[in-house]
């Protein structure tokens, strides 16, 4: 299971680690800068990741093939490169939410959108930044940001993003300054692509072009959620990918 930029992965999968762990046996990483998970290389790449989630993985005795990833936002632009360079790690794919084969033009003008650089709107340095977050991200239940006290805002942005604040800005950018290669399309993992209609970060549109790239994938959209499908229908996110995972090979 592989988190977003929305904290690590203790809070992102929290409505959904009881429900999965009753069908699979879970491995939810930190991915590098996020929670206690650090390291001194300076690269920041989107390639980076997936090294240190293999290197992981196969020093846990994982990689034969037997491996489903579930990835949402930032975590599928990982799970996707993992599928690419590694493909006999992984047999089946499911990536929500995630602008995997954006343009830089494309990624670079869905964030404008909402106003703000990078940091501000990835990385959150204080309450107003991060009810912009949570607004962008949700569509549905997100008045109660509106009502919870500033300092308990500030607690929650010191503890997911001061540690390594510098270098999740720097993840951020390099993700979205990147061109992504043509042939990045090619992988042959079977994969369902799960999107929220209401999702104002990748717009639905990215997710058709995404399954129409992908022939071995199946689509599930999401009526009246947002971007943060894990948060706002988990239950209904956790019956799809048990049913895609367990289902026919």
């Amino acid at each position: 299971m592989l988190h977003g930029y929305g904290g690590n992965s203790k809070w992102q999968f929290i409505h959904q680690v009881s429900d999965l762990s009753k069908s699979f046996n879970l491995f939810i990483p930190d991915l590098v800068f996020f929670g206690k998970s650090y390291s001194k290389n300076t690269d920041r790449s989107v390639e980076f990741q997936a090294r240190s989630i293999v290197g992981g993985l196969k020093r846990l005795g994982c990689g034969d093939g037997d491996l489903s990833v579930y990835s949402i936002s930032y975590g599928g632009f990982v799970a996707y490169r993992i599928a690419k360079i590694w493909p006999e790690m992984i047999e089946k794919l499911v990536i929500v939410s995630s602008g995997v084969g954006f343009t830089q033009q494309q990624k670079m003008t869905e964030m404008k959108k909402h106003g703000g650089d990078v940091s501000e709107i990835l990385v959150p340095s204080n309450p107003r930044d991060l009810r912009l977050l949570v607004r962008v991200s949700m569509n549905t239940g997100i008045r109660f940001i509106d009502w919870v006290p500033d300092f308990i805002l500030s607690q929650f942005i010191a503890v997911m993003y001061e540690t390594n604040r510098q270098e999740l800005v720097d993840l951020a950018k390099n993700l979205l300054e990147r061109e992504e290669e043509p042939e990045f399309f090619a992988i042959s993992q079977k994969t369902l692509i799960v999107w929220g209609d209401k999702d104002n970060v990748f717009p639905l549109e990215h997710g058709r072009r995404l399954h129409r790239h992908l022939p071995n994938s199946s689509l599930e959209v999401l009526k009246e959620i947002g971007h943060g499908v894990n948060i706002e229908a988990p239950t209904t996110l956790n019956n799809l990918i048990i049913s895609f995972v367990l289902g026919a090979p």
